[in-house]
């Protein structure tokens, strides 16, 4: 069970009218319970709700979806894990260097399936924060993913991951340690798979250290997660030499979610709640397993080297694309 450390309540200054009528709804819903007439000013309210943050987040840019994606009150790996998976045991150490907690991983239950689930978990809080290293895995989280991708291998069991990272560390310590090589090893474990692998990228997506997790046959993405091989800060530190160019960096580098789905990055958008998926996690986990449901289903028919195949040939098909015609 995830205990993290509360987070000190968080809004973004374009998200402050969405927020104010979610309480609102909030407050009338507790009152509700005890006394039903309020029900249909409750269901009013909730249109009005979900109707207004449709409109207002509408037209959001491309850096305030990275925000989104960054916002500290988001649900992460373990929440969704708590939420969707049953008879999780947690598994630790790469058997090599020690225990990375910004990598969790386990066993647990999906709809009556044994599998493999591992995630990028970020910090609730200052305290646990430092802990998860801000979910910026080292070498050895990486090693402690390709050695469970091999026991799933194994064992024939599906492999679900939940994307949510800036990316790998780039301390001295874990470049000393072979951060690229651990990242490398992830990607070639997950390719020889034999096994149905299903990615979601629940918030940002950054640079090696989120594809260490997403060489799946599904990628998802929810609807203000974001995926990139460098952050918006990064980007424009290289190019304009000016991290406070990141907004017009987010907007070049196509990042959002609707853009991953027209560049075939991704396969799915998971809808989320009104203003988000921090303003109703419980709704949120159930559009995510409504997702993984359906994906499971039809991976499981496949054979594993259909699987293995298919996954070759999904990213063989990145960045492809047609020249001029022949004269």
């Amino acid at each position: 069970m995830y205990t993290g450390e509360p987070v000190a309540s968080h809004v973004l200054p374009f998200e402050k009218p969405v927020v104010e009528l979610v309480q609102r709804v909030r407050e009338l819903r507790s009152l509700a319970e005890s006394d039903r007439r309020l029900e249909p000013e409750l269901r009013k309210l909730e249109e009005k709700c979900g109707r207004l943050a449709r409109e207002l987040f509408a037209d959001l840019s491309p850096w305030q979806k990275v925000q989104l994606s960054r916002h500290p009150n988001r649900p992460y790996t373990l929440d969704y894990i708590n939420a969707l998976f049953e008879d999780f045991v947690e598994l630790h150490g790469d058997r090599s260097f020690g225990e990375d907690a910004s990598i969790v991983a386990g066993l647990a239950r999906y709809h009556g399936r044994s599998v493999l689930v591992i995630g990028h978990q970020k910090g609730r809080g200052a305290k646990e924060n430092v802990k998860r290293n801000f979910g910026m895995p080292n070498p050895e989280g990486y090693r402690k993913a390709r050695r469970l991708y091999d026991l799933a291998s194994r064992f024939g069991l599906p492999i679900f991951t939940f994307i949510d990272t800036p990316g790998a560390y780039p301390g001295l310590g874990a470049e000393e340690r072979g951060q690229s090589e651990a990242i490398g090893a992830c990607l070639a474990a997950m390719a020889r798979a034999p096994v149905p692998i299903l990615a979601t990228i629940i918030g940002e997506g950054g640079s090696g250290g989120a594809l260490a997790l997403g060489v799946a046959n599904r990628v998802n993405v929810l609807e203000y997660g974001t995926y990139s091989v460098i952050s918006p800060e990064g980007c424009a530190s290289i190019l304009w030499k000016d991290s406070a160019k990141a907004e017009e960096a987010a907007l070049r580098l196509r990042i959002t979610a609707p853009e991953l789905l027209h560049l075939k990055i991704v396969e799915t958008i998971i809808e989320e709640p009104a203003g988000g998926a921090h303003q109703d996690p419980a709704l949120a986990a159930r559009l995510v397993d409504a997702s993984l449901t359906e994906a499971i289903e039809q991976l499981q028919m496949k054979s594993p080297s259909e699987l293995v195949n298919e996954r070759y040939d999904r990213f063989r098909a990145l960045g492809s694309f047609v020249g001029p015609s022949a004269r």
